[in-house]
């Protein structure tokens, strides 16, 4: 197992902030073995989705890089292989910016415009991850349940109840992404960091903000820095 664990929020088709990011954890890691953690939601909303997607694939060969499915990416699959409704929930929701990312209008043929590379890539991405103190997911857990016996729904959508769990009703901290802001978290642009999770979703589509925490592997809880990455510096 890697000492290091660097978890990455939701990126959204910042392309430039996540090149930044990984510039960052190089630097940071030195010569250390270690690990990155996407978090999810790597379409939609922000310029270049389909930059992201490329950059993320070419990582996966030369990097111990584990990449989660977020909620942004089920919609996305929905609309390429689901009804119209499907399609207009995920233009509604940023998909507009990720077909222009592809060169192509939201009224094309989605098949034809997304690269069958990129959706066999978006099927099979995993939606949690862990290591010896910590469960990575993107959105969160159903309270009081097991990780083995969580719905991929929760892991990728859940909001409120996970939010509002009080310490304890996780079998492990957990680190995810999703809510860049509710009433517990006022300000997007800053990480939410709690005894029992870590969100690092900081909204970085809108606010210029991509955060990476740092989790060692032999210590429980929360990381031990968050790295804020943007775009001057």
């Amino acid at each position: 197992m890697n000492p290091t664990t660097y978890a990455v929020g939701d990126v959204h088709g910042r392309l430039d902030l996540l090149e930044l990011a990984f510039r960052s954890i190089a630097t940071h890691a030195g010569a250390r073995p270690h690990r990155v953690v996407m978090l999810g939601d790597y379409v939609d909303r922000g310029p270049d989705s389909a930059g992201v997607i490329e950059f993320l694939m070419r990582g996966e060969g030369r990097l111990d890089l584990v990449c989660l499915k977020g909620n942004h990416e089920d919609m996305m699959l929905g609309a390429l292989t689901g009804d119209g409704g499907a399609r207009r929930t995920w233009l509604a929701n940023g998909g507009v910016e990720t077909l222009r990312s592809y060169g192509a209008s939201p009224d094309g043929d989605l098949r034809r415009t997304v690269p069958e590379a990129h959706i066999r890539w978006f099927s099979y991405l995993p939606t949690s991850a862990t290591d010896a103190h910590r469960i990575y997911v993107h959105a969160g857990l159903a309270p009081g349940v097991p990780l083995a016996e969580q719905d991929e729904e929760s892991l990728m959508w859940i909001r409120g109840p996970f939010l509002r769990a009080p310490p304890g009703a996780f079998e492990a901290h957990v680190v995810h992404g999703h809510s860049p802001q509710w009433e517990g978290k006022p300000d997007p642009s800053q990480p939410e960091l709690l005894p029992h999770r870590t969100n690092l979703d900081t909204g970085a589509w809108m606010t210029g903000v991509l955060s990476v925490g740092v989790f060692d592997a032999d210590a429980p809880g929360g990381p031990s820095e968050v790295l804020a990455v943007t775009a001057d510096g």
